[in-house]
Formats: C-alpha cells, structure tokens, sequence
C-alpha cells in the first residue's frame, strides 16, 4: 500500500516542465504593458512634445526615464514607418532617457509656459518585469532541470531496475507471501520425469532435515534444457506456485546492459538479496544469454560485460563464499553453447531435460487447455494427440486457441472435431488459399503428385499412415498431405528407407504419369537429401562407409574444417546418390504396381479437392501394417493401470503370429 501511495504522489517530469514555461511566457504577455512604445533621444523628445498631441507625461524617478502617452493624430506620424493604426486598448507612447526628475521638472514647467505642453504629469516608480525575467530566467530554467534529472536518476526514471545510481541493482522480481504466484503443479501437464526431479528439489527447501542427517547436500542448481515451447519458464512458475520460499525471478538478458561491470554488480545483488532471503529459489530465464562458453562470444574476446557478468556467477554459485539454502533454476534452448564450467557438479548438479512431449503427455496438455473451451461430443481428445505429433505444449495451447477462434468466426454454439482438424491444418500447412488463381492442368499435377505420396505411403510397411490429402494451397504449398508419423525411440534403417521412398514418390509420379517433372517437388527432395545424408555421415548405414559416424554433438571438434579427405566426400557423395536412386526406383516400381488405384485418387483429389483415409482404403482396400501408435497408448494405460494395483500382471502367452510385427522394448529415451 505504501508503494502504491508514493506512486500516486506528485511526481515532476518534462511535462510540468513545458507547463511551466508556458505559464510564463503567457504571464509576460498578458501582464506586461499593452502599448505600443518607440524610443528616442531627449531632443527628438522634446520636439515631439512641442508639436502638440502629447496627453499625459509619466516620470519614472528610480529609473531616470519619462514616457509621453501620445495622441492618436500624433502617432501616426511619430510611427509612420510602422503603419501605426488606432486599435481599442493599445496606447502609443514615446519614450526616452532624463538626467533626473528635477531637471525633467523644470523641463515641464517650461513647456507648460510656453503652451508647447497642457497635459497631466505623473511620478511613479517603474519595475521592469521583462528585463528581470530575462535576466534571472535561465538561471531557473537550469535549476529546474537539474532537479528533474536528479529525480529521474534517483528515482528509476532510466529503467526499472533504478536510475543512474540503481544501475547495478538487480532486477530480479519477488515472489513470496505477499505476492504468490497461482500456478501449480496440477497445471503442468506431462513432464513426469521432469516434474518429480522439480519437486524433489522443492521438498529440499521445504524439509531439509530429510536430507541433511543422512550426510546429503542440497543440490546448488538444476538446468532446465529443452526445445523451445515445452514448458519450461511454465515449469518455474509452478516451483514459485509450489514453494513456500521465496522466488527470485530475473532473465538473463536483465545482467546485460552498456555500462561496464553493471552486470557483475547485479549479480552480487542478486545473490546478496537470495543470501538474505535464504532458504530461497533464484530462476534465471534464458540464461545462455550470459552463460556462452569462453571464446565463443559474440565478439570473439573473452574480457567483456558478458564474460564479466558469467565468471562472478560462477564465483557466486560455487566460491569461497557461503550460499547455503539458495537453489539456483536455469532454463535454457541452447545448453550445447554454455561454459562447462557452468555445467559442472557444484553449481548447476542437475540438468532436467524438458522434451517435445510424447502422445500420453499431449492427452494430458490437451486436457488442461480444454479446461475453459467450451466443446461438444465429437471431439475426441486421444485423435487429437495422435494427429498433432512433434507439437510443443506451446504449440497444443495455440490449436485449442485457434480452433475457438474458427468456432467463434462461424457462429457456433461449441468447439466441434472439425474446428479442431481446421485449427491442426492452419498451423501445419497456414491459411487456406481459395482465391489464388490455379489452371486445370497445374491442378492436374498437383493431384497426381499428392496422389502419388499417398499410394507409395500406403504399402508401405515403416511409412507413416495416411490422415488426409488437399490440393488446396496453403501458406506457400500448392498441395498438402497429412499422416500419422510412428512416434518411434529408435528409427531402423528400412524406416528411414521407406520415408525416402515416400518422399521421392510424388516426382516420380510426375515422371511417369506426365511425362515431365516441375518444381512442385523442391520440399520433398530437400528432405530426401537431408535424411540421405545423415544415414551416410551420421548414423553409419551406408554399404561403403559403415559404422561411422562425423555427428558432433559438441559442436565444437570440427570448426571450419571437414573431418574426412576429398576422397572420402567424394565416396560419401556417391553413396547418398545410390541410396535416392535406389529408393526412387522403388517408388517408380510401387506406383506402376498400383496404377489403377493412383488414377483413381488423383481424379478422386481434382474432383473433391480433400480425401481422407477413408477413400484411400476404399480404393486399395484396408492397409496391411496397422499403426503402433494406439497399441503403445493402451500398453502405457495398462502399466499404469497395473502399477496402481487396479490389475494383476498377467503374462501374455498368445503364440506370436509369424505375420506380426516383432514385439517392442518399453519406450526409452538416448542422450543424443
């Protein structure tokens, strides 16, 4: 409440300082001396009061001067070269410089005897207001924005974290009692495995003695990595939500600003404040941004801000200094370009990894952002988490969003299934084009290409099954197909060979069925040569070159040069070209195998513009391998379930079919 006072309060800014000046400048007008006055010498003087015309004379005796107020008939010729003209309220008068009022006197005197002068004389004092704004008037002005610029760099008007003399505070944000953040665990979905290490660390602030008479040291730090949109920063909020410590929360770019050293300063600020707060948590979002490995900067040196601002850090976390009972959160995309000082044992012990999440985690993020949509029966959230593979809880959040917002735009009651499938399609593929002007015969091509994706996928065995094909454009695609990729740990090499196949499939239907080929084809070679590639110089699969491997995962072994000779790039060139050769026959082979069935989709695509799977399995009956996809969702509900003690475990002892796939290891993740 006190804050919120002071903020209320008077505060003086560059506007009250206009404000200021203009009152001025209209006090000097509307209070100086409306008249129009000429001054000249005593002769001139003089003789103007001699020709007559002359009203009154007013003597100023501090300021040893005399005005004439002169009449109408006078002023006309006194300001001739001004183009003198009578105006209502503006007097004219002459005026000049006098030894002194007694002598001016005399002067009077004279005149009235001579008849020359019959008006009113007046002696007053004259104050000058003008000259003495304009002589002490800078002087104020200056003083005023002396004091507005102090204020402003005492008072935080250079930032939010406090102005010159508060440049190396930190700027962490508080949470604690009195500002708690509402986020929980309950409204983390997926990250299992993520969330019990969270909380692990949780329960260490909370009861220390559990850990601490058995020997065991709280952890000083854990590493929150992943790609972006997977929950991370969300997984923080609920630590603050969970906690009842308190929780400093500052990104990384906060240390970074132009002045040297003020990075380092915030960060002993931090860590001072964390000290005093102590048991506490400090979260430090984006922390790659001060984090970089040594000599990998941005400008290639070492001693700058940032590497300032990184070595007190490490002296911070893990020093000659205490810093008992603050846990230090970091999250980070970019885990591959952080000093590994940084990562060591000591300072950050833990790194959570924070992945895309997988189909059972999709249902679950899925559930918590229908919470507030407003949805109808047909929507079926387990199809959902099948179709939308490779989906960030970002990205999930976004469909749920878009696809209310396509509700919304049709005036509908509810979110229906079908909302959720435009939603899917506008983020994968963009906005539907309908008005973008394409001819028969580009139409024709397309079909025949998307047609041929789909008739090579569908037999298939490694191929990911289809969901829907359109030769409606989107974003910058003329065509577009969907499918339900296997959501596999491990990719076999007849797998990578089938997506090869599948890829190269829509140019060589082209080829055969048209006679020509066209750029249609740009995206799916580009993947082909990348998936080639990677099974020659990544994962060893090549018939020349096997078992080796140039992937480095530190980024930082091979520089600027290639690990292998002229010779071997030669050989791996050629390899790469064998296997899209050899995969490219195939698809040449599957689609003269089924043509019927590939002319009969493609005049399906350019009649109806949309199939489904539905009219793939009616034109090539039902596919032979059925996806794993569901089976893997049941056999994880069914751990579950028995882990819970719902169900006994009971061994399968079905014979297994000669025709079935073999069986599957439990899902696990490797550490690329």
């Amino acid at each position: 409440m006190a804050n919120q006072q002071r903020r209320k309060g008077f505060k003086l800014n560059l506007y009250w300082m206009y404000g200021l000046i203009t009152v001025g400048l209209l006090s000097m007008y509307w209070l100086g001396d409306q008249s129009l006055t000429r001054e000249m010498s005593m002769t001139e003087f003089e003789s103007t009061v001699k020709s007559g015309g002359v009203t009154k004379i007013i003597v100023y005796t501090n300021n040893n001067e005399a005005e004439a107020v002169l009449s109408d008939s006078l002023a006309q010729v006194v300001f001739k070269a001004e183009h003198y003209e009578p105006k209502k309220g503006v007097v004219a008068k002459a005026k000049t410089d006098i030894p002194s009022s007694d002598k001016f006197t005399d002067k009077v005197e004279q005149w009235k005897q001579e008849g020359t002068f019959t008006g009113e004389v007046t002696y007053e004092k004259g104050s000058d207001y003008g000259a003495w704004i304009w002589s002490f008037g800078p002087i104020i002005l200056l003083v005023v924005f002396w004091i507005f610029i102090m204020r402003r760099m005492g008072s935080g008007g250079m930032g939010s974290g406090g102005g010159i003399f508060n440049v190396g505070k930190s700027k962490a944000m508080l949470f604690d009692k009195e500002n708690a953040v509402k986020v929980t665990f309950n409204d983390v979905a997926g990250l299992a495995e993520a969330k019990v290490e969270i909380a692990e660390i949780v329960d260490f602030l909370k009861h220390p003695e559990h850990y601490t008479e058995l020997g065991g040291k709280i952890p000083k730090g854990a590493l929150l990595v992943g790609p972006p949109g997977t929950g991370k920063t969300l997984l923080a909020k609920a630590v603050a939500g969970e906690a009842n410590v308190p929780f400093f929360s500052m990104s990384g770019s906060d240390f970074v600003e132009m002045f040297v050293g003020v990075g380092a300063s915030r960060v002993r600020d931090l860590f001072r404040q964390a000290k005093e707060k102590a048991p506490c948590i400090v979260f430090i979002d984006e922390i790659d941004a001060v984090g970089r490995a040594r000599g990998r900067d941005a400008n290639m040196g070492g001693d700058d801000e940032r590497a300032n601002t990184r070595n007190q850090r490490l002296t911070e976390m893990d020093g000659f200094g205490s810093n008992s009972g603050v846990i230090i959160l970091a999250a980070t995309n970019r885990a591959d370009i952080l000093d590994k000082a940084l990562l060591r044992a000591g300072r950050f012990d833990r790194q959570i990894y924070v992945e895309l999440p997988e189909l059972s985690d999709r249902k679950e993020i899925f559930e918590v952002h229908l919470r507030n949509v407003k949805t109808d029966g047909s929507v079926d959230i387990d199809q959902l988490a099948r179709q939308t593979p490779g989906f960030s809880g970002a990205d999930i959040a976004n469909v749920c969003n878009e696809a209310a917002l396509i509700a919304a735009r049709h005036s509908k009651q509810a979110v229906q299934r079908q909302d959720f499938m435009d939603a899917i399609d506008r983020i994968i593929g963009g906005l539907e084009k309908k008005s973008k002007v394409i001819t028969e015969e580009e139409r024709r091509s397309i079909a025949i290409h998307e047609a041929g994706h789909a008739t090579v996928s569908w037999h298939l065995r490694y191929a990911d099954p289809l969901i829907k094909v359109t030769i409606v454009p989107r974003g910058k695609a003329l065509g577009a197909a969907w499918y339900m990729p296997e959501e596999r740990q491990i990719e076999p090499r007849q797998a990578l060979l089938d997506k090869l196949c599948s890829l190269l499939a829509g140019r060589k239907a082209e080829e055969m069925f048209l006679g020509f080929v066209d750029t249609g084809a740009l995206n799916d070679l580009e993947r082909a040569t990348k998936i080639a590639y990677a099974m020659v110089t990544y994962y060893g699969m090549s018939g020349r070159l096997p078992n080796i491997s140039y992937y480095d995962s530190s980024g930082q072994a091979y520089g600027f040069t290639k690990p292998y000779s002229e010779e071997r790039a030669r050989a791996i060139d050629d390899e790469v070209q064998e296997i899209i050769d050899s995969q490219y026959r195939r698809a040449g082979e599957i689609l003269q195998q089924y043509q019927e069935g590939h002319h009969a989709l493609a005049d399906l695509l350019v009649q109806r513009e949309v199939i489904f799977t539905e009219d793939a399995e009616r034109i090539f009956g039902k596919r032979q391998w059925t996806s794993r996809t569901e089976q893997i969702l049941q056999e994880g509900e069914e751990r579950r379930r028995q882990q819970d003690g719902e169900v006994s475990a009971q061994p399968d002892t079905t014979p297994a079919s000669p025709d079935d796939d073999p069986p599957l290891p439990p899902p696990f993740k490797t550490q690329d």
